[in-house]
């Protein structure tokens, strides 16, 4: 039996076998949060709702309405026809996206303005209609791929549910505040979560004309901090986030920047040693008290190098860290998050530390990973949303390999031999270890995901081979 077959331990199985209480991670949730603590917290709710339908109907009634066409997106749509037999998500997308229009379980729009708050939300309530006027017991579900639809949502709340939606949202002041990576690191600060050392600066014309560059140690990381705002900015030489090898490049980039539309602060950040093996991830399934009820995480062992999508992980195994874990309950049960969140971290070798470098307010593009590791990750959203449940604790740490490219790209691009050797092994062991390949599905939905599969050996050659596993600054 492979580990994506078999069932993930749940806190109640494994009390009623040994004896035992919930895992301290639970038990921590119910912890008060840190007096004065300066992020915005959301207002507590019911732990359970009133179910919607039973599990039987979930097939039947259920309409996930996805928006946004990354891996997240084709995840959410194999995961729900493997759990519940869903054979139509409906998947709204600003442009063709192949291996999601030949899909047999998709159902997508194509909407010009789905990346603007407004359009996305209008066709949204489209969709609610239509499936109103199809048959007036479809229940609709809004699911995002990124903080951008996050904050859509939680904004966007009560016009959704009036269009019919399930909605699984968080208070949208609270998600404004800690989206801002400032504000996350103030939030690190206060809670004892290590996070690199960081200096923000206003990138407005109300900030500074030129910066202390050579005030600086250098390599250094500079990101926005608005990462939703700085994805809409025209800038120059954008890149997701930027390696700094000299003043004068982080001169550069400040100019850039500055002659952009964006508005927000660039964060300045500590390099932390070490290559992508040093990476790690971190997602989470928590109540609305922000006790985490699922949780899994590892090695990101290789991550995207193309300047547009720098920092995806691209291959992971799977790894527990207890500290990481403790870590992201004491943020989330002061948050009181609900829902989906993933951390990305790195571990530091100079202090046997991961640091923390920010939160994402949704699920991760690789949450697929969960059910790699043994829990079918869309399972947390219709037993929490759907049928009224709540969500038994679990911890998806079955040995697995999450990989979205060739074994060639690996081996040319891992350094660490014993990393490389692990992770290869648990890819031959691993039962579908690419989250687009799904048998069930069309032969050109299957042949789309591979192209994107195959294409990422001319990907790495451009921008990390070539560059000596630097980065792409062209």
């Amino acid at each position: 039996m492979s580990n994506e077959d078999t069932p993930a331990t749940t806190e109640r199985d494994a009390a009623a076998a040994t004896g035992t209480q919930p895992s301290p991670a639970a038990a921590a949730a119910a912890t008060p949060a840190a007096a004065g603590a300066s992020v915005t917290t959301a207002a507590a709710t019911p732990a359970t709702r009133a179910p919607l339908m039973e599990e039987g109907e979930v097939a039947r009634r259920l309409v996930p309405v996805i928006a946004g066409g990354t891996f997240l997106s084709y995840s959410y749509v194999r995961e729900f026809h493997r759990a519940y037999g869903i054979t139509r998500c409906i998947v709204v997308l600003g442009k063709e996206i192949k291996m999601l229009t030949a899909s047999r379980f998709t159902d997508c729009r194509i909407v010009e303005d789905a990346g603007d708050a407004e359009g996305l939300t209008r066709a949204l309530e489209e969709i609610g209609a239509e499936l109103r006027a199809e048959d007036p017991q479809l229940v609709p579900l809004a699911l995002g791929c990124d903080d951008r639809h996050a904050l859509i949502f939680a904004q966007n709340r009560e016009r959704l549910q009036a269009a019919g939606y399930v909605v699984p949202c968080n208070d949208p002041a609270m998600l404004e505040d800690v989206s801002l990576k400032r504000r996350f690191y103030e939030l690190c600060e206060q809670l004892d979560v290590p996070y690199p050392k960081t200096r923000c600066f206003d990138c407005s014309e109300n900030g500074p004309e030129k910066l202390p560059v050579d005030e600086f140690s250098y390599p250094l990381y500079a990101k926005p901090s608005d990462t939703t705002q700085f994805q809409n900015a025209e800038v120059a030489h954008k890149r997701k986030a930027y390696e700094i090898d000299s003043p004068e490049e982080l001169a550069e980039v400040w100019d850039d920047i500055r002659a952009s539309s964006y508005a927000g602060e660039l964060v300045i950040q500590d390099y932390i040693p070490g290559g992508d093996e040093n990476l790690r991830i971190l997602n989470t399934f928590s109540d609305e008290t922000g006790a985490i009820r699922a949780v899994s995480g590892g090695i990101v062992c290789l991550q995207d190098h193309s300047p547009a999508a720098l920092g995806n992980p691209l291959c992971i195994v799977g790894e527990r860290d207890e500290q990481v874990i403790a870590c992201a309950q004491r943020l989330l049960a002061h948050l009181r998050f609900s829902g989906f969140a993933n951390f990305d971290l790195k571990y530091d070798e100079r202090t046997g530390q991961c640091v923390f470098f920010e939160i994402n307010i949704r699920a991760g593009r690789s949450t697929y990973y969960m059910s790699l590791g043994g829990a079918n990750f869309v399972t947390f959203l219709v037993d929490a949303y759907v049928l009224g449940r709540e969500v038994p604790y679990q911890e998806a740490y079955r040995p697995f390999a999450y990989c979205c490219v060739p074994p060639y790209v690996l081996k040319r691009s891992i350094a660490d031999a014993d990393c490389l050797g692990r992770t290869l092994d648990l890819r031959r062991r691993t039962k579908d270890p690419y989250p687009l390949h799904y048998a069930p599905d069309t032969l050109a939905h299957n042949f789309w995901s591979y192209v994107m599969y195959f294409n990422q050996i001319r990907k790495f050659k451009r921008f990390f081979w070539d560059t000596g596993g630097k980065q792409f600054k062209g």
